[in-house]
């Protein structure tokens, strides 16, 4: 059986149902990151032997065996690293990539230039990210405990309009996205390039959604990042309207799926669950939630 050698320092994180753990070590003199995706058992999801879905299990390994993002406009991957595969799962081994500190500006405006990038056609990009995590939310009765807070009429109103508001999404151009694009993904710097990590969702979207996302977790505002991203996309793509569209939908949906989930977690201990808001694993969702209500407002009202 696989297990991390000993002197390997444990990272927090790691995204994705498949994942192990990630560490941090060096070779020779190269400080690397070392990632161990498990192989999906037989009674595991289905959705992670799906290429196209977003929780794959070893897109992350497929994209540094095709070099995908190594020279991608905007957002690109640190180098090419080392992919070796067993019978149990794949043990992924990059470069390690230093925090830059960038500004959610500058990220934005990579983010752009990386929707007009053109990714080499692949079976195992993912498509529909957001679709599909609506879906699991669906299958477990959709927001049932944001539907016992006091927004329970306007968490009823956008999922009763899922459907229209992701049709319109998906009308948008589609164009490649990280698909987990927050700031703690975007680390490091080089030029006028984010050097992004974690490409285990990588595929393509509908233009805006990656920044919808990193708003999220943004220090700045979705309008100052709007601006930016349109800096740096192609002329022509895409026009301003479309961008904040497919953003703000991103932005909206993903927000109140994690408030749901928070919501659903503590809300199967003991007490009232409006006794549960400032907990500790419930209130940063539920401030991400506040700061987007002008996004709420804008798809009630559209």
């Amino acid at each position: 059986m696989w297990q991390p050698e000993p002197g390997w320092h444990a990272l927090p994180g790691g995204s994705g149902a498949s994942t192990v753990g990630v560490w941090r070590t060096v070779l020779g003199d190269q400080p690397v990151v070392v990632k161990r995706v498990a192989r999906p058992a037989a009674d595991d999801p289905a959705e992670l032997t799906n290429p196209r879905h977003f929780a794959y299990w070893r897109r992350a390994a497929d994209v540094v065996t095709a070099g995908t993002v190594v020279d991608t406009p905007g957002l690109r991957a640190a180098g090419l690293g080392a992919v070796e595969e067993d019978e149990d799962g794949i043990t992924i081994t990059q470069e390690w990539v230093e925090d830059a500190s960038s500004s959610g500006l500058f990220c934005a405006h990579a983010m752009g230039r990386f929707a007009g990038a053109h990714l080499a056609a692949a079976p195992w990009l993912a498509r529909n990210q957001l679709r599909d995590r609506l879906a699991r939310v669906e299958r477990h009765g959709g927001w049932q405990t944001l539907a016992r807070t006091t927004v329970a009429d306007v968490a009823d109103h956008l999922w009763g309009r899922r459907v229209e508001l992701l049709a319109a999404a998906d009308a948008l151009v589609q164009v490649p996205q990280h698909g987990d694009a927050v700031p703690a993904n975007l680390l490091g710097r080089s030029g006028d390039d984010a050097i992004a990590i974690d490409w285990s969702t990588l595929g393509t979207g509908p233009v805006g959604a990656d920044l919808g996302y990193f708003a999220l977790a943004a220090r700045e505002e979705l309008e100052p990042l709007i601006d930016a991203y349109l800096l740096g996309m192609p002329e022509g793509l895409a026009t301003r309207e479309e961008v904040t569209l497919g953003a703000r939908v991103t932005a909206v949906y993903t927000v109140l799926n994690r408030a749901e989930w928070a919501l659903a977690r503590a809300a199967q201990g003991e007490g009232a669950l409006a006794g549960k808001f400032r907990h500790p694993a419930v209130a940063p969702h539920l401030r991400a939630l506040q700061r987007q209500f002008a996004h709420i407002e804008a798809l009630v009202e559209g």
